[in-house]
Parts: structure tokens; sequence; C-alpha cells
């Protein structure tokens, strides 16, 4: 088999392409040969050496990747619901950028008919971030003002669109004119390009009376804002820090500390005043929680089924280039999902 592994953190060099055994699946796991895997900023932090679950769960040297999408070849003890051969999806705490891997029987499924392998591979993580923020978190109720930062990209993507079941309106936010129409394809019901608009002067004509949800994986950028423009009861949910982090390979840790000093810190007391919440996570510390993951993925595959979610569009790169892939999704100029193909 071949992976990808970073012995240290660093940039996109870490990186390497290694040959390795054949991984054997212990009981209640399967070993599945991977065709397409997803790639998530995650996957970049973790090359960095900056996310807390790689270093306390694994450490160095470690493959990246949380989602993938493939074959069934190799069945563990106590496995009896799939076979040889079953096209299957699923995520994994690290080693996705791997042509073959093992993972626990629980966290992979067949792929659903009209679901192609690509777009198998890239569903998870982005649908399943967005769910729990939106329905395990915020509990939105039709009428709702969302907000969404980063709404062309994977999750903010994943977010329009779910947040337009609920019966919400939701305001995009991107970086550019070229994202303006994908976040509007992707359901939301106004975008704000904030390269050429007075961001938060917009966001107060689309909520005169705040928003209940405000998701933000920025950052000290819009943190302090978006909390203040939060309606009463209203909720910001907080799942990425990325402006704090560099366009190219590696941080500045000059920056890191400046951002860090300058990210906003919320009274409890403020918070109870204003009827207010301000929520994190991290989607790597939720994969033992199997019945969360089953209840929001039945309900993810009922939404695909009916029509009223869609995969999102995918570029793929061969695994060797898995470099490419992550300078790409560092560059900010991405839309959709890049899958790496083995």
């Amino acid at each position: 088999m071949q992976k990808i592994v970073i012995h240290r953190p660093g940039g996109f060099a870490r990186l390497e392409l290694e040959t390795h055994p054949d991984p054997q699946p212990g009981p209640g796991e399967v070993r599945v040969s991977t065709r397409a895997i997803g790639v998530n900023y995650a996957d970049c932090i973790v090359r960095m050496g900056l996310y807390k679950s790689a270093r306390e769960l694994v450490g160095f040297p470690i493959t990246p990747g949380f989602e993938l999408a493939g074959a069934i070849t190799a069945l563990g003890d106590g496995v009896q619901d799939l076979a040889l051969g079953d096209l299957v999806f699923g995520v994994t705490r690290f080693g996705g950028y791997s042509s073959e891997i093992v993972i626990p029987r629980e966290l992979c499924r067949r792929i659903p008919p009209g679901l192609g392998v690509l777009q198998a591979a890239t569903f998870s993580v982005v649908f399943l971030t967005a769910w729990y923020a939106l329905f395990e978190l915020c509990r939105l109720r039709p009428g709702s003002k969302v907000l969404v930062h980063s709404a062309a990209g994977g999750v903010g993507s994943a977010l329009c669109q779910l947040a337009r079941t609920a019966g919400a309106e939701v305001l995009g936010v991107v970086g550019s004119p070229a994202k303006v129409d994908v976040a509007l394809a992707q359901g939301a019901s106004r975008v704000i390009d904030k390269s050429t608009d007075d961001l938060w002067a917009r966001a107060r004509e689309f909520a005169p009376g705040g928003f209940q949800a405000v998701l933000d994986a920025n950052g000290a950028a819009t943190l302090r804002q978006g909390a203040a423009r939060l309606a009463p009861g209203g909720r910001l949910v907080v799942y990425g820090f990325h402006t704090m982090l560099p366009r190219g390979g590696i941080p500045n840790p000059f920056r890191l500390l400046f951002d860090y000093l300058r990210t906003p810190r919320f009274h409890p007391m403020t918070l109870v005043d204003r009827n207010a919440a301000v929520l994190g996570f991290n989607l790597s510390y939720l994969f033992h929680e199997r019945e969360l993951l089953d209840r929001a993925l039945d309900d993810l595959l009922a939404k695909l089924e009916a029509g009223a979610i869609r995969p999102l569009d995918v570029t793929e790169l061969p695994l060797a280039h898995a470099d490419e892939a992550q300078r790409r999704l560092q560059s900010g100029t991405t839309t959709g999902k890049l899958a790496l193909v083995p």
C-alpha cells in the first residue's frame, strides 16, 4: 500500500508518499481499498502540528485524512453485514491519505445509489460538521436568520444547504467576486463579498434584529463582530480559526501569538445578560459518539435521497500530489471539495 506520511510538522514538502505493508483488520474492523479521499482544511493544520487531537491521539509520524470511499478488501472477525467488494464511504480519526486503510465497521456505510465515489468520499466531514452545528447546537427554527462565513467552501456550502432545509434565511460571506454565485447556488439568500463590500453594515441590513446563528471558522478576525450581531437567544458557533493561519505552507509564530492575544474572551455574565451563547466543537472528538453519528448520517442521507441537499462539486488530484491539494486549499481560492485519488 501507499500512504502519505508526515514525520514532523512543517510545510507542504512534509507530505511524503511512502510504501508500507497492507494493514490487517482486527475484530469489528474492515479494510478498504480507497478510490477517493476527501481533503479538508484540518488536514493542513495536522501537517503544521497545530491540530490538538492529532497530537493527543496519534503524534508524529502521522498520516492525515478524515474521510474516504472505496471497496472492502478484508473483513475482521464479527463483521457479517458487509462483503468483499462492497463500495463504502466513511470517516476515520486520521490515516485517510492511504491506498488501503483499516477502520471500525461502524464508521462506514455502503455508498447509496446515485452517489458517485468522489462525492461519497467528500460528503461526510463537511455535512456532519454542518449538521452538528445547525441541528445539535443551534436548533434552528423556520425563519431564523443565519450568517455563514466562507459560504462557498466545503463546510460553508453544506451549512447553506442544510440551513435552507430548516427554513432559515442565510446570509453567506465570501472573499472574492468569483465565489458569490457559488454561495448563491448552495442556498444562500444573499451573499456579501467582503473584499468589496462592508460586511457588518450589510449584515445589519439583512438582520436588523440580529442573527439566531453565526457560523464562524475564521477566528480572531470576525468573532467579536459576530457575537455582537447575535439576536437574543442567538448562538455563535466556532469550528475553526482559518484567518490565524497562513495562505502558504507554515505559520508565522508571531502572527499566531498576535491573533491569539486578540481573540475575544466572552464573559459568562455578559452572555447571561444578552441571553446569548458561544459554542465550539471539533468533529474529530465526536467520532466515538456512534448514536450521534448514526442519527446525523441517517438524516443527511434521507435529505440527499429526497433532493433537499446535494453533494458538492469535487476536484480530484492524485494521492502523490497531496502537497498540491493542501496548497490549493490553503490559498483560499478553492470552492467545493478536493479529493485525492490513489
